[in-house]
């Protein structure tokens, strides 16, 4: 080897039976990834090696994640696996952090060939939490299934990977790096860059930063507090809100990104930022929101705590969104929803001739419609919400087009959804997850209760609770057949759904482990009780999905681990 030319070595390794991506990437316990020998390199070169060779040499890698345990030793390996694979430029965020939705701005910025996402989303971080691998391709989006499936099959036959062992990045210094490797003609470059700049530079392009600004620190302003829950969009958040526009700094909470996020779950939901919740019930503050590790999911709360339920959210940026300035030039394409979340974004489509989509759940489906050109805004149920502008859900977006809203209408949160009730009726939603459920045990269960609901005798069936009665219209086993390519996706969820337009929905979530997270989302429309206890209203549909598909009985369990 010439004088000051790194080696890059081809190292003998052996498959593993079990990294099959799911919606969000390949996730384990972190454990697994350092105890089981060349786990992470497995994977990694069985991404690299899912790119054709000519579109991999001299190509653009976009790498970052949330900041959890494991995060820089994982960028390492990444780095001395990209360069040896012929990779000729990898950009990442400073301390190797960058938010998922700013991953997406990033790769679609400079035409990157893809980014690797390393993330959890809202799972636990620490030694001995959760960790995860996310390809997004050149859309900025999730790879879809023909991508995931063809890294799972590499990765099942893997016999040997490509590294350059001595090559060792500086993630803390912004700038370009370059290192001579052996055998390549160019330099491989890695640059450094300020995780929140293009992100930043994007918004200012969407939204009118001066309104924000008078809402936020103008005479009138309203006071708003912010949960960044130690995950990744804390140095967003401080940058963009306090700084740029103005929030006091200590209207943001859990704003340095942690390893183990504090210990706590970054999920933005009323059970895992209930420090939030609390702090909102005395009425000082007008806006909540809270954000998850990677920043691509979001919470919103008016005074007092008022919940704004995730479909509700994405029903009310509909029906204002000429509020936001981008769509005032680019005009409205679609709508979509996932097939878990409520019909109240249906009823706003519907009224205004907009198209609307119903998906699976998976980030994937909704940017197909959006490369094609059909679609300008959606949403899922699990606190996820976005545009057309990257191809991810943005957290941090949702945040802003929420307070685009309410300085156009100068209305409170809750007012601005009791109109919105009133105007279209109110679909009360809410999901139940019962966690940590026995793997076998829940594939079992589901499977009998997709026998059930399919036979034709179920149709036509009447459960009557208290003075409630309803009769079943429809039950199958979800499908959808992509409108831009054709593509069939089976088996994403078993629907029930009743002559009312009631819905019982059932998913196993998080199956890449032991166990999984058994989810019931229930969805009933009203016209006239708009304002009634959610958990009153939809009390009778929980006790018939739990007697049909005899949960408790089979997990165990009495009741769920979280109620959203």
């Amino acid at each position: 080897m010439a004088d000051g030319l790194l080696q890059v070595l081809t190292v003998p390794t052996a498959p593993y039976p079990d990294q099959r991506p799911g919606t969000g990437g390949l996730r384990k316990k972190v454990h697994v990834f350092q105890s089981r020998r060349n786990y992470l390199h497995n994977f990694i070169q069985s991404i690299f090696s899912s790119i054709d060779l000519r579109d991999r040499q001299g190509s653009t890698v976009v790498v970052g994640g949330d900041g959890r345990f494991f995060n820089r030793t994982a960028i390492g390996v990444i780095v001395q696996m990209a360069a040896a694979n012929g990779v000729g430029r990898m950009i990442i965020g400073h301390h190797g952090m960058m938010s998922t939705p700013a991953i997406s701005c990033v790769i679609r910025k400079y035409k990157a060939i893809g980014g690797i996402i390393l993330t959890a989303s809202h799972n636990r971080g620490g030694p001995d939490g959760d960790f995860g691998i996310k390809f997004n391709t050149a859309n900025g989006g999730p790879a879809k299934e023909a991508v995931t499936n063809k890294i799972f099959q590499i990765s099942r036959t893997i016999e040997e990977f490509a590294i350059c062992p001595g090559l060792h990045v500086d993630l803390t210094t912004q700038g370009k790096q370059m290192f001579d490797l052996e055998n390549k003609f160019k330099p491989f470059t890695v640059e450094i860059v300020d995780s929140v700049e293009s992100y930043a530079n994007m918004l200012r392009n969407i939204f009118d930063f001066a309104a924000l600004k008078e809402l936020l620190s103008g005479e009138k302003h309203i006071n708003i507090r912010i949960d960044a829950m130690h995950g990744v969009v804390g140095p967003y958040v401080r940058r963009i809100l306090c700084e740029e526009l103005g929030c006091p700094v200590n209207s943001a909470v859990n704003c340095v990104p942690l390893e183990d996020f504090g210990g706590q779950h970054p999920d933005p939901n009323l059970t895992y930022a209930a420090d939030l919740v609390d702090s909102m019930r005395d009425g000082q503050y007008d806006f909540g929101a809270a954000f998850d590790g990677d920043g691509d999911r979001n919470m919103i709360l008016g005074k007092h705590g008022f919940f704004v339920t995730p479909p509700d959210s994405v029903a009310v940026i509909a029906d204002n969104i000429f509020c936001i300035p981008y769509f005032q030039h680019t005009g409205v394409r679609g709508f979509a929803r996932s097939m878990p979340t409520s019909a109240a974004l249906d009823r706003v489509a519907k009224a205004n001739k907009i198209e609307l989509y119903e998906t699976p759940t998976g980030w994937k489906f909704f940017g197909n419609l959006m490369d094609a050109g059909r679609l300008s805004l959606c949403g899922e149920e699990s606190f996820g919400t976005g545009g057309d502008h990257i191809r991810e859900k943005d957290g941090l977006w949702a945040v802003l087009a929420w307070l685009s809203i309410l300085a156009t209408k100068k209305q409170s949160v809750e007012d601005i959804l009791k109109d919105h009730w009133l105007k279209y009726g109110r679909n009360y939603f809410t999901r139940y997850d019962y966690d940590n459920v026995d793997i076998d045990t829940a594939c079992e269960m589901m499977e009998d209760l997709e026998m059930m609901i399919i036979d034709k005798s179920f149709v036509k069936q009447r459960f009557a609770v208290e003075d409630k009665i309803y009769k079943v219209e429809k039950a199958d086993n979800f499908e959808y057949t992509d409108p831009v390519d054709s593509t069939i996706s089976r088996n994403q969820g078993l629907r029930i759904i009743f002559s009312d337009g009631s819905r019982i929905i059932y998913r196993l979530s998080g199956t890449g482990c032991d166990v999984a997270t058994v989810r019931i989302y229930i969805d009933s429309y009203e016209k006239e009780q708009i304002l009634e206890d959610t958990q009153v209203m939809l009390a009778p549909l929980a006790t018939i999905a739990v007697k049909i598909s005899q949960l408790h009985h089979r997990t165990g369990r009495s009741g769920p681990s979280v109620i959203t």
